[in-house]
C-alpha cells in the first residue's frame, strides 16, 4: 500500500466521521433511517470510484485526491470553494435539523429516489473518468493535457459538474427535507461562477478548448445552458 492510498483511507475514514457527526447529531437520534441510508450510498459510492480509480487511474486519484483552497491557484477559485464549503455544510445539517422538529415531511419513496440520484452522480463521475484522465478537483492545465471531447464531454463541457447536480438535488431529499432543496439555486450560482472562470482558464492555457467551446456549446445542462 502506497502513500497516496494510505491517506486516500486516512482522510475517507475521518470524512465519514465527520459526515456522521454532522448528520446524526443535529438529528439528536440515531433513530433517523434516512441519515442510515444516506451514509451506506455515499460510502460505498464513493468507496466503489475511489477503487476503479485507484486500479485503473492512479494518476487521476492523486488529481481527484488534491482538493481544497489550498491547491486553488486562482483567488477567484479560493472564494468559490471556501463559498461552496458552506453551501455543503449546511446541506448535510439542516436535514436532519428539519426532520427533527418536523419542518417539512418528506415521503419514504421520495427519499428512496433522492439516494438513488445520489447513486447516479457517482456514475456520471466515473463516466467522466473514463475518458478524462485530467480531471482534477482543482483548476489547472498540466503539461501534455489535451482536449476532451468524447462520451459526455461531447454533450456538455462539465460533465463532473453536471453530475454534481445529481448530488446536491438527491441529498436533502436522501435525507427527508423540502426545505433545503431551496439551497439549490445557491449552489447552482457557485457552480456557475465556478465554470466561467474555468472556461477563461481553460480558453487561455489549454489548446484547442476555444475550437472546443464552438463545437460543443453547453455547458452544463443541454438544451438550457
Amino acid at each position: 500500500m502506497n502513500a497516496l492510498h494510505k491517506r486516500l483511507i486516512r482522510s475517507s475514514t475521518l470524512g465519514a466521521l465527520v459526515i456522521l457527526a454532522l448528520l446524526f447529531i443535529p438529528a439528536g437520534t440515531l433513530d433517523y433511517w434516512q441519515g442510515w441510508i444516506y451514509m451506506l450510498v455515499t460510502v460505498f459510492e464513493s468507496a466503489a470510484y475511489s477503487i476503479y480509480l485507484a486500479k485503473h487511474d492512479p494518476a487521476l486519484l492523486k488529481r481527484r485526491s488534491e482538493v481544497g483552497i489550498s491547491y486553488e491557484k486562482e483567488p477567484a477559485q479560493k472564494i468559490i470553494i471556501l463559498s461552496l464549503y458552506v453551501t455543503c455544510l449546511v446541506f448535510i445539517v439542516l436535514p436532519p435539523l428539519d426532520v427533527r422538529f418536523g419542518w417539512s415531511l418528506v415521503p419514504w419513496y421520495i427519499s428512496i429516489l433522492g439516494d438513488m440520484l445520489v447513486a447516479f452522480s457517482f456514475y456520471v463521475f466515473y463516466l467522466v473518468s473514463k475518458v478524462n484522465t485530467y480531471a482534477a478537483a482543482n483548476i489547472r492545465v498540466e503539461e501534455g493535457q489535451k482536449v476532451i471531447s468524447t462520451g459526455l464531454y461531447a454533450v456538455v463541457r462539465h460533465p463532473m459538474y453536471f453530475g454534481a447536480m445529481f448530488l446536491f438535488i438527491g441529498t436533502p431529499l436522501a435525507l427527508g427535507s423540502w426545505w433545503t432543496l431551496l439551497l439549490v439555486p445557491v449552489f447552482l450560482s457557485i457552480l456557475i461562477a465556478r465554470i466561467l472562470n474555468e472556461e477563461k482558464i481553460l480558453a487561455r492555457d489549454l489548446p484547442g478548448y476555444s475550437e472546443y467551446q464552438k463545437k460543443v456549446t453547453t455547458r452544463l445542462i443541454p438544451f438550457i445552458w
